[in-house]
């Protein structure tokens, strides 16, 4: 099996930052591209930043220039440096990530969340 667990959420004030982590374990050949979602209260779950094994990143319109994404492809980890929060950045931050258990399997796992919220 395969787990995800992100760490380093918490309650910060406009403008403060906080990094994210998820790091990967279990029966892993090998670890694609990774990715953190947000989903706040009724709204839909939507990419924030993804990140391939070669080091490709994407951002959200709403996040870039602020969020950094990067990883550790040695353990399996990818991180979320999040600078200047802004109160519409409150949301559960989740891990996703495309994992090889084998050579021919490839698999899609969630992350179980890790709240942020930033107050006003």
């Amino acid at each position: 099996q395969v787990q995800l667990v992100e760490s380093g959420g918490g309650l910060v004030q406009a403008g403060e930052s906080l990094r994210l982590s998820c790091a990967a374990s279990g029966n892993i050949f090998s670890v694609n591209t990774m990715a953190w979602y947000r989903q706040a209260p009724g709204k839909q779950r939507d990419l924030v930043a993804s990140i391939t094994r070669g080091g490709t990143t994407v951002y959200s319109d709403s996040v870039k220039g602020r969020f950094t994404i990067s990883r550790d492809n040695a353990k399996n980890t990818v991180y979320l440096q999040m600078n200047s929060l802004k109160p519409e950045d409150t949301a559960v931050y989740y891990c996703n990530a495309d994992v090889k258990r084998t050579m021919l399997s490839l698999l899609n796992y969630w992350g179980h969340g890790t709240q942020v919220t930033v107050s006003a």
